[in-house]
């Protein structure tokens, strides 16, 4: 079902406070969707991509400012402050994700644990373009799309929030994972632009659902009134170059029934 038409490039989607949230890349908005389809803009920040959005546990908002090296963060009362200073330990940044004690942790070419109080410390480098990212329920594993090397890598996550035990969690294949999200039974859904279409995988690899799309698929997440329904952000690629000017208006969001709800963080 087409939920809703004419973004730039749609990403970092989150079921949030009973809607769909997520990035509109191209226009500096962040918007919000209701089970019944209904749009509305929340927020704009003052950055051409908003690349990601998670939230602290206290309900404030983060915003990934990737080309900035920042990290966003939306007070109460709406105002936009920085929550982190990112520009010491890479140079673009990308996805972010959130775990129950308020640790964000934010990636791109590395990975960065960034404590309640804004505090940044790296701690994974060389990841293969990283991507999307989940925590599991018990805030123990960390799982995060590395998208040029066509794999899910997951991470021990201690109890100072740093990372250990880096793993291959699942070959991909011809796949190229880039958003992704984590269901009950401990599966992930990743979405892939190339190759049109998200998938749910187990550990180790194993393909065990395939939803095709007629375009690029950017992010995926689970949610609704029982966190079945698979919501998929979908865009037509125009490229690095033009992406970075104008991407167009060809995203769409769309909502598939799965069987298995959503679990974990994001």
């Amino acid at each position: 079902m087409t939920l809703l038409t004419g973004l730039g490039l749609p990403e970092s989607p989150r079921w949030h406070d009973d809607r769909l949230w997520f990035a509109n890349w191209g226009t500096g908005e962040v918007v919000t969707l209701d089970r019944e389809g209904r749009s509305r803009v929340e927020f704009e920040v003052p950055t051409w991509i908003p690349y990601s959005i998670d939230w602290l546990p206290d309900g404030r908002a983060l915003i990934v400012s990737g080309q900035e090296g920042l990290v966003l963060r939306r007070e109460h009362d709406g105002a936009l402050v920085t929550h982190a200073d990112l520009t010491k330990l890479g140079k673009v940044f990308n996805e972010i994700v959130v775990d129950g004690r308020g640790n964000a942790y934010v990636n791109g070419g590395n990975l960065v644990l960034v404590t309640p109080d804004g505090q940044a410390t790296q701690v994974a480098e060389d990841l293969a373009w990283g991507n999307g990212m989940a925590v599991t329920d018990d805030g123990a594993t960390l799982i995060a799309a590395e998208s040029h090397a066509r794999r899910l890598t997951a991470f021990d996550i201690a109890e100072d929030g740093s990372l250990s035990g880096r793993r291959v969690w699942a070959e991909c294949g011809d796949g190229v994972p880039d958003g992704i999200c984590l269901d009950a039974e401990g599966a992930v859904w990743y979405a892939d632009v190339p190759n049109q279409r998200c998938v749910r995988v187990r550990e180790g690899g194993e393909v065990l659902q395939s939803v095709q799309a007629d375009r690029g698929c950017f992010a995926c997440m689970l949610g609704g009134e029982d966190g079945r329904t698979l919501y998929v952000l979908s865009a037509i690629w125009p490229g690095m170059e033009e992406a970075m000017k104008d991407p167009g208006r060809t995203g769409q969001v769309h909502a598939v029934e799965v069987s298995v709800p959503h679990a974990g963080r994001p």
